[in-house]
């Protein structure tokens, strides 16, 4: 999946997330977790809005993604903003880099766009071959009650000055999946320009996921509801999910 599409109109659609809040939760996790940031990866940092919100707080990060466009849309931003971190255009589940880390983040569902259960496996082994002894990796997670009672079978129409977009999701029977069908429609003179973008994201059961990060050779830290510092109840919507390299 490139995003090519949703690259274009990403951040008029998420405007309503208060990246620099998100910023603060991941700061103070990091201190409830008495964990120093040091050399920082965002994990499908998408069009760069926390990384830019984490170089602001003086984080030594930089980004990764699959999309070459949504990279695009990063480097824009944060140049625009007087930094130029580096920007790597890749899969999570094939991350190579040039170097260890000290913390890896991934936020806003990135992990649930792995739909193959092996990817996110991948995903969590390269993570422990790339951070340091002690490093910590930090990622948050739609649930399965968000797919199934929140977004499931839901459509939302955004009607902005930029574009006209109409979003469907269709939830599948199988493996917590929910389908999402983006429409766009840019005006341009006279005439609606139409551009469409369609991806899967599946929920996975906590117990999975701390099963899965254990496997890859990584030791859970916390489970959390998702901007708090607090068990998931049975109808939490997102959940933050923090684990450590053993030092």
């Amino acid at each position: 999946m490139s995003y090519s599409a949703f690259a274009r109109y990403y951040d008029c659609l998420t405007r309503n997330v208060d990246y620099a809040a998100r910023a603060d939760y991941f700061c103070a996790a990091l201190e409830c977790l008495r964990h120093r940031p040091g050399l920082t990866l965002d994990l499908a940092c998408g069009t760069g809005s926390l990384t830019l919100e984490l170089a602001k707080r003086g984080f030594d990060v930089f980004g990764l993604d699959a999309s070459p466009e949504m990279l695009s849309a990063a480097q824009r931003k944060t140049a625009a903003a007087g930094f130029r971190p580096l920007l790597i255009c890749q899969k999570m589940q094939e991350m190579d880099l040039y170097a260890p880390v000290d913390t890896m983040v991934c936020m806003l569902d990135s992990i649930n766009h792995l739909t193959a259960a092996a990817d996110v496996r991948q995903t969590f082994r390269r993570a422990a071959r790339f951070l340091n002894p002690g490093g910590c990796l930090l990622f948050d997670a739609n649930t399965r009650y968000k797919h199934r009672f929140v977004l499931a079978d839901r459509t939302y129409v955004y009607d902005m000055e930029e574009v006209y977009c109409v979003w469907r999701n269709t939830r599948a029977e199988r493996n917590g999946r929910v389908g999402i069908s983006l429409d766009f429609f840019e005006r341009r003179g006279n005439v609606y320009v139409r551009s469409f973008e369609r991806f899967y994201e599946r929920a996975y059961p906590i117990r999975t996921l701390v099963s899965m990060l254990e496997g890859a050779g990584l030791e859970p830290a916390a489970v959390w509801r998702d901007g708090e510092f607090r068990v998931p109840g049975p109808r939490t919507e997102r959940i933050v999910v923090a684990a450590r390299k053993p030092a």
